[in-house]
């Protein structure tokens, strides 16, 4: 089933198994599903952009924007692949197209600038190397068409050779992210260090979440996923913390998330709590077993059985001992402590008027000589 391998690839995203993802929605495009064929090529689209397959990327986003022109994700995805293809003017044209196809989406604002900038850059370095070719050029009006030609390839060269340290620096930042549920909510976990709150932006939506985080290196991390199920995006609390970015989303209603993102079709409610009746106070604990066992009752009857049986010297008198102690009052449980402590254990008393007034006296049995070792 096409759904089937969509949620698995959804699964290995979340866990950062790319590869096998990007293998698991490719089965799922094998398929006749028209209905969600859009959905599914947007999503290996997002794989391809994690891989740093930018021209695949593109060319996916583009098949899902022609099976449906208002998927705003593959509008999102396509500008991030034009960016880093560093075709800057034609991601500020997606970019602005999908923004007025979902305005809510601030991820898109934050694109829209990147593009501003990197053009606006692109312009002051043309600008900069045209005057400097005025400035101190020497050459005749009567140039050769060779030196002309020569000219034009050194400049081509000098403008498609990529720089490996630009490489580096626009390569997509990678960041661990975990998550947990409760019956009420589902908290994001994402571990990036010493992030300053301004320049952690999260946008969530009904079903679907985007993080982008500007980091001290200067480099930008990006998550965007589509949620499993829906959520109440008014409700949502961010914490930006030193270790960690912590996003918590409220449920919009109150059930099993089986994962994180998804198409939301399996769905389980959770099974609330039974509150126990204050006059039941039967313990009865989980069990394989189709019978029911009253704990409290077997409780008692072991207590019972313990108090009736019958034991012999040494064991009789410990029994004795501890039944005089647990049944004892205050006083008379700190008369037997007392007793028992200050004379070495040779006395044990229940009378706290008589110990409670002087230090209890060493008294060993008859025939033996209480001695103190010295450690």
């Amino acid at each position: 089933m096409a759904t089937d391998n969509f949620a698995k690839g959804n699964e290995e995203f979340v866990n950062e198994n790319y590869e096998k993802a990007l293998e698991l929605y490719t089965e799922a495009l094998k398929t006749d599903d028209e209905d969600m064929r859009d959905d599914y090529y947007a999503a290996r689209a997002q794989v391809l952009l994690k891989l740093e397959r930018f021209s695949e990327a593109l060319e996916d986003t583009n098949k899902s924007t022609e099976i449906n022109p208002k998927n705003s994700k593959a509008y999102y995805r396509r500008g991030i692949a034009l960016f880093h293809l560093e075709r800057f003017d034609d991601a500020l044209k997606v970019f602005t197209a999908g923004h007025v196809l979902n305005s809510e989406n601030s991820n898109f604002n934050t694109w829209i600038r990147k593009c501003e900038a990197e053009i606006d850059l692109s312009k002051q370095e043309k600008s900069s190397g045209a005057e400097a070719r005025v400035g101190v050029s020497d050459s005749s009006p009567m140039e050769t068409s060779s030196s002309k030609e020569s000219e034009k390839k050194t400049e081509s060269s000098s403008i498609t050779k990529p720089n490996p340290a630009d490489a580096v620096l626009n390569a997509p930042v990678k960041a661990k992210h975990d998550w947990y549920q409760t019956q009420t909510h589902v908290v994001l976990t994402i571990l990036i260090k010493n992030v300053p709150k301004d320049d952690c932006h999260v946008d969530v939506q009904e079903r679907s979440l985007s993080c982008t985080v500007k980091l001290p290196s200067g480099n930008d991390y990006s998550l965007e996923l589509d949620l499993a199920h829906n959520v109440i995006p008014d409700k949502t609390l961010t914490k930006v913390l030193s270790s960690k970015i912590e996003i918590k989303m409220k449920k919009q209603a109150e059930i099993q998330w089986k994962k994180l993102e998804g198409d939301g079709q399996e769905e389980e409610k959770i099974k609330q709590i039974p509150i126990q009746n204050p006059t039941d106070t039967t313990h009865k604990y989980p069990t394989s077993s189709h019978k029911t066992r009253n704990w409290d009752k077997l409780e008692q009857e072991v207590k019972e059985e313990e108090k009736t049986e019958k034991l012999e010297g040494d064991a009789a008198l410990n029994k004795l001992f501890q039944q005089i102690y647990s049944d004892g009052t205050d006083e008379t449980k700190k008369a037997m402590m007392k007793s028992f402590s200050e004379s070495g254990g040779t006395v044990l008393s229940t009378n706290w008027g008589e110990i409670g007034e002087k230090k209890t006296e060493i008294k060993p049995p008859d025939g033996m000589e209480y001695k103190k070792w010295e450690c």
